[in-house]
């Protein structure tokens, strides 16, 4: 079991024991995790590393709710999503988890504020307070002035910086990143990991994130590698 505990004297956020994955391929079983076990506290910022195939994905999947473990356990806050029908597991990821990923996926007919405030569609907020959120979550990612941009007038780091504010907007338990920066510039991706590493030291965000660039993999607190379905390694920097 690897405790990865990023933030020093944090609470244990999530607990996950066991965990196996296995999908059918034709005739044969496909082993993606096997009996991998991790603690994670609030305020953390992990990297998960390794070659294609090593289950990276698969783990943040499963730790997101968007998959479920063929095997095993994991509890988020106290709650075990291994346990929740599916119904009750999309309610839970709306609540709890935002999602940044590589190719952005924004909206392009809709505005940087339309595609922010997007989340916010499905709470008891009204128009007033959907705004006040979505200004606000613009305003921390540095793109106030940009809101009423469609996401083709904006620079590919934009674009993400957009997708980062729309998986913050409704202040998620934590932040899922799937290689943040694989489609962008040195530069770009150099200030999207300067923001998400903002997020965790100035507003106590929990981000567990998917890279295979290693300078991305700096800027977090732990580093964990991953091979054929285990953790093999671990290495943390000084908070």
């Amino acid at each position: 079991m690897v405790n990865a505990n990023g933030a020093p004297n944090g609470k244990c956020l999530i607990r996950a024991r066991n965990l196996d994955k296995s999908y059918q391929r034709g005739g044969e079983q496909l082993h993606v995790l096997q009996g991998l076990s991790l603690d994670v506290d609030r305020g953390g910022f992990l990297a998960f590393m390794g070659p294609s195939g090593s289950g990276k994905t698969t783990l943040l999947n499963l730790l997101g709710g968007l998959d479920v473990p063929t095997s095993g356990s994991i509890s988020v806050a106290g709650d075990e999503i291994t346990a929740m029908g599916r119904s009750q597991l999309t309610a839970w990821r709306a609540r709890h988890v935002g999602f940044v990923f590589q190719m952005y996926n924004l909206i392009p007919v809709l505005t940087a504020y339309q595609n922010v405030e997007l989340p916010l569609l499905l709470t008891s907020l009204g128009r007033s307070g959907r705004r006040e959120h979505v200004e606000t979550a613009l305003e921390l990612v540095g793109l106030p002035d940009r809101m009423n941009h469609y996401p083709r007038q904006l620079s590919g780091g934009q674009e993400q910086r957009v997708a980062i504010a729309r998986a913050i907007v409704a202040d998620p338990t934590l932040l899922l990143c799937d290689e943040p920066t694989g489609d962008l510039d040195r530069r770009s991706a150099d200030e999207v990991m300067q923001l998400l590493g903002r997020l965790v030291d100035e507003h106590g965000k929990t981000i567990l994130m998917v890279t295979h660039d290693p300078r991305a993999a700096e800027r977090a607190r732990t580093t964990l590698h991953l091979e054929k379905g285990t953790l093999v390694e671990a290495g943390r920097r000084a908070a």
